[in-house]
């Protein structure tokens, strides 16, 4: 009879790409999932990673189990989350995978009251701005914009449902270089840009009066999405170019006076993000309750 425990410990390794990943991951120990992987290769008579000093791949058995143990997994997971729903509060571990925008500009309102509101659960949150399935990353929900949601993935509304995009500069930059009047003028400009993951730079879209003006703006600092916004708000503080982000993370500065909005009469909005779950499972009873909460619009 094979250990359970074992088995989750191979999956969350699979998962996770390694072994101190998927200790994170899953709260246990690196040595300990170490040592449920090589008892389960032992019963089972076969090696189900190969391993360096710098990777821990699935060999190609490994990746045989992995693709049929995870929904046998997730099935048992739901099966006991049925007993959950006996509890006077829900108890549990939700994982909800979140760009790092959602961590840092919707979630602050939400977590806090959520977790007072249930303390038997246990949430994390996983910034990440690739595209995931969530599932196959270990993950109960993500957090998204329309137009990345996966098919077939039920979409519930999260945080302000209208947000917008917006340029801002440091005053002794424009006092230095001019106010742009014109979204063209930003060509004229330094501008600090963002790159995702995938390598994609998007242009800066904007938009007045049915005006719809799309540019792609030069400068000495481009940096990655998410991991590295900060260093791009420091830098237009310090005063090297016109930055575009959203207007709640650059808000504050703008009362602080360390950044001044820059052509707001053009300033683009879009829809707020959403909470997104496979709609194709039994939902689980912490992720029920988040639910519940963020359309209940409790603070």
């Amino acid at each position: 009879m094979m250990d359970l425990s074992d088995l989750n410990a191979f999956v969350a390794v699979a998962r996770a790409g390694g072994f101190r990943d998927g200790a994170r991951a899953s709260g246990g120990s690196a040595s300990g999932l170490s040592e449920a992987v090589r008892r389960l290769e032992a019963q089972l008579g076969v090696r189900l990673f190969n391993r360096t000093t710098r990777s821990v791949v699935p060999t190609e058995a490994g990746l045989s189990l992995l693709e049929r143990l995870s929904p046998a997994l997730s099935e048992v997971e739901a099966a006991l989350d049925v007993v959950n729903g006996f509890r006077d509060r829900p108890a549990g571990s939700l994982r909800l995978n979140v760009p790092v925008s959602a961590a840092r500009l919707i979630l602050p309102d939400i977590v806090p009251g959520f977790l007072a509101a249930y303390p038997g659960i246990r949430l994390e949150v996983i910034a990440d701005e690739n595209f995931v399935d969530v599932l196959a990353a270990g993950c109960d929900a993500g957090i998204r914009y329309d137009e990345r949601l996966e098919q077939d993935m039920i979409a519930v509304p999260i945080g302000p449902r209208v947000q917008r995009f917006a340029t801002a500069a440091s005053p002794a930059y424009l006092d230095r270089h001019g106010r742009p009047q014109h979204p063209s003028d930003l060509l004229g400009h330094s501008c600090v840009r963002g790159r995702f993951a995938s390598g994609a730079m998007l242009p800066w879209e904007f938009e007045r009066n049915g005006e719809v003006v799309r540019i792609d703006p030069t400068g000495p600092l481009i940096v990655r999405i998410g991991g590295a916004t900060d260093l791009a708000v420091e830098a237009a503080i310090a005063g090297t170019g016109i930055i575009g982000l959203f207007e709640g993370w650059l808000r504050p500065y703008f009362e602080s006076g360390m950044l001044e909005p820059v052509l707001e009469p053009w300033w683009q909005s879009f829809p707020g993000p959403f909470l997104y779950y496979p709609g194709r499972r039994l939902v689980p009873a912490p992720l029920r309750a988040f639910i519940d909460f963020i359309k209940a619009g409790k603070p």
